[in-house]
């Protein structure tokens, strides 16, 4: 074996690895969670199914994965709150920008993400390990809502009524997945239109004036 055979090795794996993921992203979305089989997704990421359960030994394992990767945009092991889109965000020069940018982050990412939440959201009433994964979801994304939070309580310039717990439910109530896939796919609002909404009711609901 060559060593340009063992370099290459990885690469090749990765790739398959992506290709696995976006299949099953399309199927999941498209089919739910119990009417994906790895057999469909093998076919539409052209390659066996040996392959995939090489990969991922379990449906839900995979489904985990394309939300990760879904929420982070690619497979790379830093977390969301530590890409260079969160510290522009901590520059941001006032609260309402500071939203703005939240709001626009929220909105691309769900643009990846809400399908296939509610994928999750859906199979988590019968499968344990999807109600695991909705519950570690939800659980993430609390967490960054508080991060943000911890930004824009910088500025001085939250409601004084609303104490920290509350803030954070009415931020993770306004930029739900669910919500906006109601103003998206029933409402026929584009991403643009919710994120000029998003920010003037998150702004309206936590800032002072």
């Amino acid at each position: 074996m060559s060593v340009s055979d063992v370099n290459t090795r990885p690469r090749r794996s990765e790739v398959t690895r992506q290709r696995i993921v976006r299949a099953a992203h399309g199927l999941f979305a498209e089919r739910g969670y119990a009417g994906t089989t790895f057999q469909e997704v093998a076919d539409a990421a052209g390659v066996s199914v040996q392959t995939v359960y090489f990969h991922y030994n379990a449906k839900s394992h995979l489904l985990k994965h394309v939300v990760d990767v879904a929420s982070a945009g690619d497979d790379a092991p830093v977390p969301l709150l530590e890409r260079p889109w969160f510290a522009e965000l901590r520059a941001s020069a006032t609260p309402r920008e500071a939203i703005g940018r939240w709001v626009h982050a929220s909105g691309v990412i769900f643009d990846r993400v809400a399908a296939i939440l509610a994928v999750v959201r859906d199979a988590a009433s019968a499968d344990a390990d999807m109600a695991g994964q909705w519950r570690v979801n939800a659980e993430q994304r609390r967490t960054a809502h508080a991060a943000f939070l911890d930004i824009l309580d910088g500025f001085d310039a939250l409601r004084p009524e609303l104490d920290r717990e509350r803030a954070i439910d009415v931020t993770v109530g306004l930029l739900s997945p669910d919500l906006f896939l109601v103003l998206r796919r029933e409402c026929g609002w584009d991403t643009a239109r919710w994120e000029e909404w998003a920010a003037d009711q998150l702004a309206h609901a936590l800032l002072i004036g």
